[in-house]
C-alpha cells in the first residue's frame, strides 16, 4: 500500500528529480508530481510524493519544517481533493 504526501513551500526552481532525491533518503519513491500553472508552466510551489506506508510517516516527520533551497518545507499526508 502507498501514501500520497503533500510537499508545500517549495522553491520555484525545484525539479521532480530534486524531490525524488530528497525523499529517497527515507525509502523508495513511487512517484513525484510537481504542480505547475496551466498558462505559464511555472511551478506553483507544491507537489505530491507517493511512497510506501511504512516509510511515508518517517519521511513526513523528518522533512516537515526543514529548510530546502532556502525555504521551510510543509510536509504532511495528502488529503483527498474535495469535489467542486
Amino acid at each position: 500500500m502507498s501514501k500520497s504526501i503533500y510537499v508545500g513551500n517549495l522553491p520555484w526552481s525545484t525539479t521532480e528529480d530534486d524531490l525524488a532525491s530528497l525523499f529517497s533518503e527515507y525509502g523508495d519513491v513511487i512517484s513525484v508530481k510537481l504542480i505547475s500553472d496551466r498558462e505559464t508552466g511555472r511551478s506553483k510551489g507544491f507537489g505530491f510524493i507517493e511512497m510506501g506506508d511504512d516509510v511515508a510517516k518517517t519521511a513526513i516527520e523528518a522533512l516537515d519544517n526543514q529548510e530546502f533551497g532556502g525555504r521551510t518545507l510543509r510536509v504532511n499526508e495528502a488529503r483527498p481533493q474535495t469535489p467542486r
